[in-house]
C-alpha cells in the first residue's frame, strides 16, 4: 500500500477541513473509525463550499505515513494512538483540545510524539443527507520543534503554522482559551463571538480570572490583562464558530468536559485551589450530556 506523506486522524469538522487544505498540496489519508465511516467519506463532503473526496481509510486498514495528526475526540485518543504507531510515522502529532500529550505518548512508542495547538475552528452541519462542513475562523496552529516538516506543508495549504519552541506554555493558554469558551459555548448555546456581549462576557471574564492563578503556578506567563486579551481575540477571530463542545451536545455525543475543564480542575487540585465556577460548570454540562442520552 502507498505510503502517504501526511495523515489525519479523525474526520471531524476540523480534520476534514485540514484534510480538504492539505490535499491540495499533498496526498493525505484521512482515517475514519471503520469501513462504513471510510466509505461514506469517499463517497464526498462538502468542505468550505467545495466537493472534497478524501483517501479514507478504516482505522484498521491505515495506511503508512510519514507524518500523523491526531485530531480525535479526548476520548478516543487511546485507540488513535494505537492506529497511529502502526501506520510507522515520523511522528505523531495531536492537535486535540485538553492536555492529552501523554496519553498518547503512553500508547504509541513512534520516534516522535507530542502535542501542538490550533485555533482553526470549523462546524459540520447536516442535511438533506449530505454532510457540509464549514470553516470558520482562520486561526494559528503551532508546532513543536522538531515537526519543521508539518508546519512547512500547513503554511504550504496557506494556513497559519510555525514551529514554537516553547510549546508547553502555548498549551497552557490554548487550555485558557479552551476552558473559558467551549463550556459557555455548548451551555448557552451560541457562537464564539456572542460570548463577547452580555450576559455572557461576564461568565467569560470569570472564568478567565479564576483559572489563570492555577496555570500560572504551572508555567503560564500571562497577567490578567493578557489572559483576557487572549481570550477574546480568539473569540473575536472565531466569532461564528460554533465550539467542539457546542457541536457535541447538539449532535448528542459526549463532550470533551473532562479533557478540557477536567484537566484544569486537577491541576487545581495539585496546587490545593478551588475553582467553584468552573466546576460549576462541568456539573451543567455533564447534566446536559446525560438528558441527552
Amino acid at each position: 500500500m502507498e505510503r502517504f506523506p501526511l495523515a489525519i486522524l479523525g474526520p471531524g469538522a476540523l480534520g476534514l477541513h485540514f484534510a480538504a487544505r492539505l490535499g491540495g498540496i499533498v496526498p493525505v489519508a484521512l482515517i475514519a473509525r471503520d469501513a462504513a465511516g471510510a466509505a461514506r467519506l469517499n463517497a464526498g463532503v462538502e468542505v468550505g463550499g467545495q466537493g472534497f473526496h478524501p483517501n479514507a481509510f478504516a482505522a484498521e486498514e491505515a495506511p503508512e505515513a510519514d507524518w500523523v495528526i491526531v485530531l480525535v475526540k479526548a476520548g478516543d485518543t487511546a485507540a488513535a494512538a494505537a492506529t497511529a504507531e502502526r501506520m510507522h510515522p515520523l511522528g505523531v502529532l495531536s492537535l486535540q483540545n485538553g492536555l492529552t500529550g501523554e496519553l498518547l505518548r503512553a500508547h504509541c512508542a513512534a520516534p516522535r510524539v507530542e502535542q501542538g495547538i490550533t485555533t482553526e475552528g470549523a462546524y459540520r452541519e447536516r442535511g438533506d443527507g449530505a454532510d457540509r462542513i464549514y470553516p470558520s475562523g482562520a486561526g494559528e496552529t503551532l508546532v513543536p520543534p522538531g515537526f519543521e516538516a508539518v508546519a512547512e506543508l500547513l503554511a504550504r495549504a496557506g494556513l497559519r503554522a510555525r514551529v514554537e519552541p516553547d510549546i508547553a506554555a502555548a498549551r497552557l493558554a490554548k487550555l485558557l482559551v479552551n476552558v473559558a469558551i467551549n463550556p459557555l459555548a455548548a451551555l448557552f448555546r451560541v457562537p464564539n463571538g456572542a460570548l463577547l456581549e452580555p450576559p455572557h462576557r461576564v461568565l467569560l471574564d470569570t472564568l478567565v480570572r479564576e483559572a489563570l492563578p492555577v496555570l500560572r503556578a504551572h508555567g503560564l506567563e500571562l497577567d490578567e490583562a493578557a489572559a483576557l486579551a487572549r481570550v477574546h481575540a480568539v473569540a473575536r477571530a472565531t466569532a461564528a464558530n460554533r465550539a467542539s463542545m457546542l457541536q457535541d451536545l447538539l449532535a448528542g455525543r459526549r463532550t470533551e468536559i473532562d479533557a478540557i475543564t477536567g484537566a484544569l480542575l486537577r491541576m487545581a487540585a495539585r496546587t490545593g485551589s478551588e475553582l467553584p465556577t468552573h466546576r460549576a460548570v462541568q456539573v451543567l454540562v455533564r447534566a446536559l450530556e446525560s438528558a441527552d442520552d
